[in-house]
């Protein structure tokens, strides 16, 4: 198995614990700055699926490209474009959201659903760094996909479960992090890599509009629940205000 976060090493974006409280403002929990690493492309599968190998591309898509775990589920071949060089692009479609049984249209774990905050048959592009353009190839030279494109599944084609991908980034952290950041809440999740992502954009400074958009989420839920854990917001600030003041 690879070492997803053994390669996320960097510096760390501190997020509060979210309260269960309605009305109040939801902060993230502290998650992981950077990176899990890349590769080269080809075409047909030469291995059996391997968990913890099949799984790096997918936690790869929560931390680059921000995606919820649902919709890296859904992410299919035909919804990528990965070129040789540079930047590419991903067009999300569908999500696969896991839920009882009894409340899903299909009868099966997952349905197979639209975007959140989109009309049905609505797309969200989200463009991807190299990084993650690599680290795809490489998956779909060494896996390949399923009949029906996607890119992430079982063994026998099914869709990943909660607990498979939440038990192989557990196994991920003890292997990377040392024992107190283990008994942390330090990416205590794989959603913390969306988190992570989201939290990056902003302190880059990624203008609010296009992060939103890129992360499918409205600007006012955006700013509500990630203003809290922009680093450094308020020193960049204050030099932006003497630089405007000086002018």
């Amino acid at each position: 198995m690879r070492r997803p976060m053994a390669q996320c090493g960097g510096r760390v974006v501190r997020r509060a614990a979210r309260s269960p409280v309605a009305g109040r403002d939801r902060r993230p929990r502290r998650t992981l700055g950077r990176r899990p690493g890349g590769g080269p492309c080809g075409g047909a599968p030469r291995r059996r699926l391997d968990r913890g190998r099949h799984l790096r591309g997918f936690f790869a898509c929560l931390y680059f490209a921000g995606l919820r775990p649902a919709e890296a589920l859904g992410l299919r071949v035909q919804d990528c474009h990965l070129p040789a060089t540079g930047w590419g692009r991903l067009v999300l479609a569908k999500s696969k959201p896991q839920a009882n049984k009894k409340w899903t249209d299909s009868g099966a774990a997952h349905d197979d659903r639209g975007l959140k905050h989109r009309a049905d048959e609505e797309g969200r592009p989200v463009p991807i760094p190299p990084e993650l353009v690599a680290i795809l190839r490489e998956h779909v030279d060494e896996f390949g996909a399923h009949e029906d494109g996607r890119l992430f599944r079982t063994s026998r084609g099914g869709v990943i479960s909660i607990g498979t991908y939440c038990e192989a980034w557990k196994a991920a952290r003890h292997l990377a992090l040392t024992p107190e950041q283990v008994a942390s809440s330090l990416a205590a999740r794989p959603y913390d890599l969306r988190h992570a992502a989201v939290s990056l954009w902003l302190n880059a400074g990624v203008a609010a509009p296009e992060v939103a958009e890129r992360a499918g989420h409205g600007v006012d839920v955006l700013l509500k629940v990630y203003a809290k854990c922009i680093d450094g917001g308020a020193e960049i600030s204050n030099r932006r205000i003497e630089d405007a003041l000086a002018a």
